[in-house]
């Protein structure tokens, strides 16, 4: 779940505890962990409801002044009138992200994450793609996915389905906007 830069401190402190998002389909789960700027959220519930609907406790919660601006907030995903259907989601923060920097980096671990690529490589239809991937990303760290995914000459969804699959392996993390390789992803890039 993503959240704009200069709201990240007021979650880290519990300022802010609610979010609203106009998605055409739900984007988190209940109990699913989200990192935040330093933090790790954990969402504890989600509803849909209208705009109407949304208290002033809510808009305080979301961190809003008003529900003028919690409008114009959640508008950049398309227009918000009083019946607009939104998801309310709830959350806490649960800790400090662990920065995958602390995490050792020896040589074994990357012979078999390398491996791993390799065989997903020797899976692919579109032939060999992951350090294809991960090298793109090195050269340009937090460039947007759809300029990524032009430069290979994929659909963006496929692309970021592919990014998250090096994700899953902590070769990148993601950023506002595009991604960054982990110490784990530069080693392996260069394998």
């Amino acid at each position: 779940m993503q959240f704009t830069r200069d709201s990240h401190a007021a979650v880290a402190d519990d300022s802010i505890t609610v979010t609203f998002r106009l998605w055409k389909r739900l984007h988190a789960k209940v109990g699913g962990r989200y990192t935040v700027g330093g933090v790790v959220i954990e969402v504890d519930t989600i509803e849909m409801m209208p705009f109407h609907a949304i208290t002033n406790a809510d808009v305080r919660r979301a961190g809003a002044r008003d529900r003028d601006a919690l409008r114009a907030r959640a508008a950049h995903a398309g227009p918000i009138g009083d019946d607009t259907l939104l998801y309310r989601i709830q959350f806490h923060v649960v800790g400090a992200k662990v920065e995958r920097e602390d995490a050792p980096v020896d040589d074994e671990h990357v012979a078999q994450v390398a491996a791993k690529l390799d065989r997903m490589d020797a899976r692919a239809k579109i032939g060999p793609w992951t350090r294809r991937v991960l090298q793109l990303i090195e050269d340009r760290p937090g460039t947007v996915s759809t300029e990524l995914a032009a430069i290979v000459g994929r659909p963006r969804q496929e692309f970021k389905t592919d990014v998250r699959k090096l994700k899953a392996l902590g070769l990148t993390e993601s950023l506002e906007i595009g991604y960054i390789l982990t110490p784990l992803g530069k080693r392996v890039a260069n394998t």
